[in-house]
């Protein structure tokens, strides 16, 4: 009697939240979690009513183990967006349209607004003198960047009259909460993904592949390489970089780079493939962004889902390239700006965006003197790629180190001993004892690098393994992922965000 009662306990603290082992796409009991998840789906995914409510039920107990009762706050903006929206697109006049999108936009960003840059603003009141607030003690609720931002673009497509809103207040809770994307996205439009939800669900042996293979793919991402990288040395570089030489430093900055690109494309890929597997479709996020030979075609690879959001709700509603050259140079750093301030109630983030709206708006300025000159050679147009890549990627980087910096202090200090205190002949010893790392982080570069035809010739050969050649291969691959996984959990680094 004495186990039973252990063993009931147990199971209660596995099935409730535990902030110190929130539920994520990289944590053990996710898997039980999934695989339970499919073992009803098999049986429920062709009768449309139950199946959203089963999808919805089991979304919402997912982010309540994710973050606790904060999963309260999905449910509130559902509500209250699924209202507003049906009342813009039913007013009579377009003033009253403006008036009650206003309403929604102020609501919405009001409570992004007090959980994620309260005290960042109470901070800067007290560093100017201007009073002396105690902080708030508040948490960020995970997720709320996202689901804030599919909420805006839902009611303001139906202001413009895109998009027809939903009737049924549980299929538009059924958007907003299903769970693949719930965490850290892709943000997913409305416009793309709720008409999905009441047809006939049809899931071939090539969905099955890809999305074997994007699971597969992003585990390995986000587990082997970029967990890996970080506990072992990323973290040690940017915990107190005055210790490193500038060498360090400066693999410290790639490692970070590609540990940045793996956490996050890796958790997007799993999302991807998890709706594959259960008849959806969510857009890509991210496209090789380092192959990128100009600082433009980064940010139509990196976060694919933020950058098109921001352009078609910020940066196009501010006048976007009709309004002059000045004025489209200024849309552009307004909206990195604020892109940077979405990552985080940070100046750093905030610098991190100026850098990149400056670049954008250079480009910009290169294309169109580019665009007059006589075209180039061959060859000519091949180095000039090669070079812009090399340019791009390290551009990024630097900016990289901004983002990552717990102050500018740090941030300093790592450029200066980059260019001050490089001691390149630090690398045999370097080598000696960090040549896994170094290894692994090579490995995700050249993968990175792979054409694209690669993925293509992995999913054709997948979809041609029969299911039970599939499933052991899904095991094999856990069973090494269970081997090189971290003692502890690494939390994703979007999920700040």
């Amino acid at each position: 009697m004495f186990d039973f009662n252990i063993d009931i306990h147990k199971l209660l603290q596995q099935l409730t939240y535990n902030a110190k082992d929130p539920l994520l796409f990289n944590s053990g009991f996710f898997l039980f979690f999934f695989c339970l998840f499919l073992l009803g789906y098999q049986f429920l995914y062709k009768r449309k009513l139950t199946r959203v409510v089963y999808f919805t039920i089991f979304s919402l107990y997912f982010f309540y183990k994710a973050c606790g009762f904060y999963f309260g706050f999905i449910l509130l903006s559902a509500v209250v967006d699924f209202n507003l929206s049906n009342w813009i697109f039913t007013a009579k006049s377009n003033e009253r349209k403006r008036l009650i999108l206003f309403f929604s936009i102020v609501i919405n960003l009001g409570l992004l607004f007090y959980f994620k840059y309260t005290n960042f603003f109470i901070e800067i009141i007290n560093d100017l003198k201007l009073g002396s607030i105690k902080p708030l003690n508040l948490i960020l609720p995970i997720g709320i960047s996202f689901y804030t931002f599919e909420n805006l673009s839902y009611t303001i497509d139906v202001y413009r009259g895109k998009f027809k809103p939903v009737q049924s207040f549980l299929d538009y809770c059924f958007f907003l909460s299903f769970f693949p994307k719930l965490v850290m996205g892709p943000i997913v439009r409305a416009s793309d993904f709720i008409p999905q939800i009441r047809k006939d669900i049809y899931i071939s042996k090539e969905d099955v592949a890809k999305g074997l293979y994007l699971i597969l793919g992003g585990l390995f991402k986000k587990v082997v390489i970029s967990d890996y990288i970080y506990v072992n040395y990323v973290q040690y570089i940017f915990d107190d970089p005055s210790r490193h030489s500038g060498i360090e430093c400066l693999l410290g900055v790639y490692g970070y780079a590609m540990v940045i690109y793996c956490d996050f494309s890796g958790y997007s890929d799993m999302a991807i493939g998890m709706a594959k597997w259960m008849g959806f479709t969510i857009n890509e996020n991210f496209d090789s962004p380092y192959q990128s030979s100009s600082i433009t075609e980064f940010w139509r690879r990196w976060h694919m889902s933020l950058s098109s959001w921001l352009k078609d709700y910020l940066y196009i509603s501010l006048g976007g390239n009709r309004v002059g050259k000045f004025r489209q140079y200024l849309n552009l750093m307004i909206t990195m700006l604020l892109g940077g301030l979405w990552h985080g109630a940070s100046f750093n983030f905030i610098v991190w965006g100026g850098m990149h709206g400056l670049a954008l708006s250079f480009d910009k300025l290169r294309m169109s003197m580019v665009a007059k000159l006589p075209k180039s050679n061959f060859l000519i147009s091949k180095l000039t790629k090669i070079f812009g890549v090399i340019i791009t990627f390290h551009f990024v980087c630097f900016c990289w180190i901004f983002f990552k910096a717990s102050s500018f202090e740090d941030a300093e200090i790592i450029i200066s001993q980059i260019f001050q205190n490089f001691n390149g002949t630090a690398w045999q010893q370097m080598f000696t004892a960090y040549g896994t790392i170094f290894g692994i982080m090579a490995l995700g570069y050249v993968i990175h690098f792979l054409p694209k035809s690669f993925e293509f010739i992995s999913i054709k050969v997948l979809s041609n393994i029969s299911m039970a050649g599939r499933i052991a291969i899904l095991l094999i691959f856990i069973w090494i992922i269970i081997q090189v996984k971290q003692a502890d959990q690494v939390m994703p680094i979007y999920l700040q965000f």
